[in-house]
């Protein structure tokens, strides 16, 4: 589906999901963040799980769609819409086709691995049966400060680790 505009609310979530970026960085993790929204409420969150679950698939999204499909007993994640602070990479795009995302509402763009739009588009496959409305760029300026400062401080660690 064509981008969205953003609405009012998309603000207060996106927040919501940079607190849990936070705390994907206080553990180490790359510093992405995700909640879902139902009917105005938030029913599931989740952050980049990846290092300390030595689980490629514990991005921030997947946990929080896992959260999610339990907090109302079904896989299929009717009428939901996911905020998430990092454009999703393809395997993410790729599950909110699965779970019938109604929309996804990310804050910035990931040049390297963005899934919906950035490097490639996985909502326009033809064969799909499913499509996401994609609203971007909320709140893009913090989500990518975010990131960017998590990666600039983790390689002057290493520039500091190497020197000792």
């Amino acid at each position: 589906m064509m981008a969205e505009e953003i609405e009012p609310q998309d603000e207060f979530f996106m927040r919501e999901a940079l607190v849990e970026a936070q705390k994907a960085a206080a553990i180490g993790e790359i510093p992405i963040g995700a909640v879902i929204v139902k009917d105005g409420q938030i029913i599931a969150r989740g952050f980049n799980e990846s290092i300390t679950t030595n689980d490629p698939t514990a991005h921030a999204e997947i946990v929080a769609i896992r959260r999610a499909g339990q907090a109302l007993n079904n896989y299929r994640l009717i009428d939901c819409e996911l905020y998430v602070t990092l454009e999703p990479c393809m395997m993410c795009a790729g599950s909110f086709v699965h779970s019938r995302l109604k929309r996804i509402i990310f804050g910035a763009g990931d040049s390297r691995h963005g899934a919906l739009g950035t490097q490639l588009n996985v909502n326009t496959f033809a064969s799909f049966n499913h499509r996401v409305m994609i609203t971007q760029a909320v709140l893009a300026e913090e989500c990518r400060t975010l990131i960017q400062s998590f990666f600039k401080e983790r390689r002057q660690q290493q520039k500091s680790s190497r020197r000792e």
